[in-house]
């Protein structure tokens, strides 16, 4: 092996080098360090994976101090491995080199005090590669767990169970594996996807689904609910199984961090599905409708739009920007959701609509009436939603929508 790069990103993660507020920075600094280690592995794989342990093991106690209440700096960690685990586990390292590897993991993992390794402990055994190095991590925890999870009186984590599981299965140990699981008192699927995996591996796809089927608990919760539909939806694809997947995992896994990423990350995963059917499945299957406005608006499907935009529960303040994003491109569907806004608003829709959302409405509705000589009937449409009943406190919606309006008209006439 070529002499180890001198890694910049070792000086960012120091011991304590953030602060309760930090968050931002270091992620920012997580995504250099990832982007140098893979940049080195294209000319030196095994130093790159040198420089993989060298980051994991800084993790912990660079980042121990930082306020994660947010949630953002654990994912950016778990993207990270996502991207640095296979280049550790396909380093061409020989067995020393690797042992003393896993050896530096094993310390980070005891020390990690929030875990922020899991990914690392879950794929021990593919990291370990050896099969005497996976065996001997096995075995090194084996009667640990054993003894631990046979104690029912009480409950005991253990830190390095992911490690012993993942090693029993790359070894090809299924008894042993399973026979540990039956020690447990409670069933998590954290642990028994290790041996859902044993039977897939083993070519028992419907007995590893229905293995995963059989982990859904309370104890679990949703996260894990979400983590097996995904895992089943998988294997299904896996065998040429689309449409079933579709059906009985993939509306209720797809999941992202809005309702539009989660409706173009189904469509991805399922190409030959029509994509317009697939936002229709979406909004179906998990209710909200008006939630889904900007989705689907922003997908292209502006008849699904309007039919979300009358739902009780559409924002008010997301379509009047709609009403004005779309006055020329589009002026008659600005027309119609400046309408449902205005009706909105009356109704009680929204939190905290800031007082000027009516105005605006009335502007971008006769904007776009303007744009294609339809002034009279706007201003009909615009008088309609405006003499609906009104909810208590929203009085002062309708009385600035019906002064703009007057103004609008007074304009119109000059």
């Amino acid at each position: 092996m070529a002499a180890s790069p001198k890694w910049q990103f070792k000086t960012k993660f120091r011991a304590n080098a953030y602060g309760w507020r930090g968050s931002k920075l270091a992620i920012t600094r997580l995504k250099e360090a990832v982007k140098e280690i893979r940049t080195a592995a294209k000319s030196d794989p095994v130093a790159a994976g040198d420089g993989c342990v060298a980051l994991m093991e800084r993790l912990w106690p660079a980042l121990q101090h930082i306020d994660t209440s947010s949630g953002a700096l654990g994912t950016a960690v778990h993207n990270a491995l996502e991207d640095l685990i296979p280049l550790l586990i396909s380093a061409p390292a020989d067995r020393d080199t690797r042992a003393k590897w896993l050896e530096r993991l094993f310390d980070a993992v005891q020390e990690d005090g929030v875990e922020y390794l899991d990914p690392v402990a879950e794929r021990w055994g593919e990291i370990a590669r050896y099969p005497d190095l996976v065996n001997q991590y096995a075995d090194m925890l084996l009667d640990r767990i054993r003894d631990a999870w046979a104690d029912h009186q009480r409950y005991n984590h253990v830190i390095g169970s992911a490690i012993c599981l993942s090693c029993l299965l790359e070894a090809g140990r299924y008894d042993e594996l399973r026979s540990l699981l039956a020690l447990r008192r409670h069933r998590f699927w954290s642990d028994d996807r290790f041996a859902a995996d044993a039977l897939l591996r083993q070519g028992l796809w419907q007995e590893a689904i229905a293995y995963a089927e059989a982990s859904r608990s309370k104890i679990n919760g949703a996260f894990s609910d979400h983590a097996i539909d995904r895992y089943c939806e998988d294997i299904l694809i896996q065998q040429g199984r689309s449409d079933e997947a579709y059906g009985r995992y993939g509306l209720a896994s797809a999941l992202a961090t809005t309702n539009l990423a989660t409706y173009r990350a189904l469509a991805r995963k399922y190409p030959e599905r029509d994509r317009r059917q697939v936002l229709i499945d979406l909004i179906e299957t998990r209710g909200n409708k008006g939630k889904w406005f900007a989705a689907a608006k922003d997908a292209g499907f502006l008849d699904i739009a309007l039919n979300c935009a009358a739902a009780t529960d559409a924002d008010p303040a997301t379509l009047v920007r709609a009403a004005r994003d779309f006055v020329g491109k589009q002026p008659e569907f600005a027309m119609a959701v400046g309408v449902l806004a205005i009706r909105s608003l009356l109704s009680g829709g929204g939190y905290e609509p800031l007082l000027s959302e009516s105005a605006s409405a009335v502007r971008h509705i006769m904007a776009a009436a303007a744009s294609i000589g339809v002034t009279d009937w706007a201003i009909q449409q615009i008088g309609l939603a405006l003499q609906q009943p009104c909810v208590k406190g929203r009085e002062v919606f309708r009385d600035s929508g019906t002064a703009e309006l007057g103004r609008q008209q007074a304009q119109a006439r000059t």
